[in-house]
């Protein structure tokens, strides 16, 4: 190292190591850590400087992405949730008349049966309706929760979609799966 001068005793300073606090902000344009904490300014309220004072909101500025992405999320959650009900409302006809539905089922799936007793699988197709629309419901409401709070929620139809759908699912099956020649005749034609 070098001296700086003949008057200096120190050595020549390397990258701004005797620098005051202010000459490396300015060195490098960084702002006053000081500055960065003052109060916000009072701004004069619409009716007047009689009544009170107003202070702008300390929150920081969201960036511009975040809103766009919160506006995707909106749309793509309230997009499910529409879907889900066209689908439960257009479910309804087909759960409620049973014996209609299990035979449109098993002629889709190429087996040759009919349910023993038609009028069994009523009850357990009106349970499935319900369980879809119970279900949408608490989706919807729990999605709506979440949007208004600002979370992300898309998933939230998706994953009631999937659950309600498996339970009503499940419902449909109990009339089939207590048919003896009815699940040997689909069980059958799977083999």
């Amino acid at each position: 190292m070098t001296t700086a001068g003949a008057s200096d005793p120190r050595p020549r300073p390397q990258y701004g190591e005797y620098a005051t606090p202010e000459e490396q902000r300015a060195r490098i344009a960084q702002p006053d850590a000081a500055l960065l904490y003052e109060p916000a300014p009072v701004l004069e309220t619409a009716t007047g400087a009689d009544a009170a004072p107003v202070r702008p909101s300390a929150d920081p500025v969201a960036s511009p992405e975040q809103p766009r992405s919160r506006a995707i999320d909106r749309i793509v959650t309230f997009a499910l949730l529409a879907y889900g009900l066209v689908n439960v409302v257009s479910s309804f006809p087909a759960l409620i008349d049973y014996s209609a539905y299990a035979d449109t089922m098993f002629r889709l799936l190429g087996v040759d049966a009919t349910l023993s007793d038609p009028a069994a699988g009523r009850p357990w197709g009106i349970a499935s309706a319900i369980v879809l629309a119970v279900g949408w419901f608490v989706t919807a409401v729990v999605s709506w929760v979440r949007v208004r709070r600002g979370r992300i929620s898309w998933w939230i139809p998706l994953v009631g979609g999937v659950v309600f759908t498996f339970a009503s699912a499940m419902l449909v099956l109990m009339p089939i799966m207590n048919d003896p020649a009815v699940w040997d005749a689909l069980v059958g034609s799977i083999r």
